[in-house]
């Protein structure tokens, strides 16, 4: 997912959404869990630590309807794996709800996973259905289960049968075009005692090509009784609110979007509450940048945190004039203190008019350190 190719965003106009109150947009309920805010952050692996997930909540001003973490392996945690058990670490007076994301393909063990998560806090335990990373698919899990309907079937119930949290499912559409069967999965887990279904419409030989179809999503909510929610290709607040109106559907995911603009979620409620979207300049960028890097440091050491901060600089200044000089000058820099410097003159320079004038610092000292090399 962090390698996933970006998002080319819709024409707002071209999708009716005006400005609102939209009053159609409503809450709903997974199991005993109120999701306040139809709108949830998806699980991105690589991407959806907690730094992430609060950087977003910070952003957005606590507007997440939901959070996810990222996958976390269920043979990591019931083997007590170190960086397993770091993925369950979370804010509950942000990440709040919180469901956290397990993979594998053991029955016994993704049920004791399920335990391990729902001891550790997570209000909700969802089970990866679809990934479709050739790693992951290989060891039978992620998109692979939908391959394996009774397998999976079994795999649903004795995990809601070891926890008392909520269980949900993350699906893909099916396989290949040629096997579209996100209906009949849907159906089985919720016969298994799965509280919510969430369907990213491509298939798994898909990846990240191509367009989601969410008429596949609208066909498994007009087929389940629990709530189910779309995924793929949300690119902006009002493509956001434009797919929450998808017959059926309960609430939208949204991913790679959340790493361009983590203030998306809050420029949805503006719209939803008929108020303007609001703006991001320079500043707010820089601000969300550094808490981001801090709270990053609560969990990773210091060595891996400019690492971390390049892949958020990465998309969030895609398209941005001079975004590429920044880019290639803050990703040269070794250390967190370094990269600022670069990221925070750029970010002056862009509420004050002087980008000019910054690209071409930038350029001297480009070649400067391409001489001295």
């Amino acid at each position: 997912m962090a390698n996933a190719p970006e998002l080319t965003p819709t024409t707002s106009t071209a999708l009716g959404v005006g400005p609102g109150p939209h009053a159609d947009i409503a809450p709903f309920n997974i199991g005993p869990v109120r999701v306040q805010r139809p709108f949830v952050l998806a699980p991105m692996s690589g991407v959806t630590d907690s730094a992430f997930r609060r950087m977003c909540g910070l952003a957005s001003t606590d507007t997440v309807g939901l959070y996810v973490t990222e996958f976390i392996s269920i043979e990591g945690l019931t083997r007590a794996n170190m960086k397993s058990a770091a993925r369950l670490a979370f804010d509950a007076t942000i990440e709040n709800p919180l469901s956290v994301q397990i993979f594998g393909a053991e029955i016994e063990r993704m049920a004791n996973a399920a335990q391990i998560a729902q001891d550790a806090g997570a209000q909700i335990v969802d089970i990866n259905c679809g990934c479709p990373a050739p790693k992951v698919v290989k060891r039978g899990g992620g998109a692979e289960l939908m391959r394996q309907c009774d397998a999976l079937a079994r795999l649903v119930e004795r995990t809601v049968g070891a926890v008392q949290v909520p269980v949900t499912v993350k699906i893909r559409s099916g396989w290949g075009a040629d096997s579209i069967n996100a209906v009949q999965v849907a159906k089985m887990v919720e016969e298994a005692g799965a509280q919510m279904i969430a369907v990213h419409g491509r298939t798994r030989l898909q990846l990240y090509t191509g367009e989601a179809d969410w008429q596949v999503v609208a066909d498994v909510a007009a087929n389940v009784r629990v709530p189910v929610v779309g995924s793929g290709d949300v690119t902006t607040a009002e493509e956001a609110i434009w797919r929450a109106r998808t017959p059926g559907v309960a609430g939208v995911m949204i991913g790679r979007a959340a790493i361009m603009n983590p203030w998306i979620f809050g420029q949805i409620d503006d719209l939803i509450h008929g108020k303007p979207q609001r703006v991001v300049d320079g500043a707010e960028r820089l601000r969300v940048l550094r808490a981001f890097a801090e709270m990053a440091a609560e969990r990773i050491p210091a060595h891996a945190i400019p690492g971390r901060l390049k892949q958020v600089l990465a998309r969030m200044t895609k398209g941005m004039e001079f975004g590429s000089l920044l880019r290639e000058r803050a990703m040269r820099a070794q250390t967190t203190e370094a990269m600022f410097d670069w990221i925070e003159r750029f970010f002056v320079a862009a509420d004050t008019g002087e980008l000019e004038t910054w690209a071409e610092a930038a350029r001297v000292d480009a070649v400067q350190v391409s001489v001295a090399a």
